[in-house]
């Protein structure tokens, strides 16, 4: 999982909507902000949080001989760094259920669907309400 915020696609009544509360049967939408443009005009023009950004990953890329984290672990960590500890286990086990959640929703047949939406929802709203 990324540490940005998740943006969940949920369909009722054949209506659509975007949130970053999960919803049964909801879709993860990717809504990775751009990195915005780099000497197109010959000189570089970036926001203080794309260079926050490029600094930690240089730090991180330093440090991972001695963390074993790439750039993405770490941010995680840094989002996650004022959790309880069981709260952070807590959302290490989500960051493994989710991903066999998600396979189990979108292969279920129709008889099993909504059980298996149901069980991806109550993990996105565990990840959501803990703030993982």
């Amino acid at each position: 999982m990324s540490a940005s915020a998740q943006v969940y696609r949920c369909e009722h009544g054949g209506k659509v909507s975007y949130s970053d509360e999960p919803c049964v049967g909801a879709k993860l939408v990717d809504a990775t902000p751009t990195q915005g443009m780099d000497k197109m005009t010959g000189r570089t023009r970036k926001g203080a949080d794309v260079m926050r950004d490029e600094n930690r990953k240089a730090v991180d890329a330093a440090l991972q001989p001695l963390t074993g984290l790439d750039h993405e672990q770490m941010n995680l960590e840094r989002k996650r760094h004022k959790l309880s500890a069981a709260d952070k286990v807590t959302c290490r086990n989500l960051d493994r259920q989710l991903p066999e959640l998600e396979a189990r929703a979108a292969r279920s047949a129709a008889s099993q669907k909504q059980e298996a939406d149901k069980d991806l929802y109550k993990a996105r709203k565990t990840f959501f309400a803990l703030k993982c």
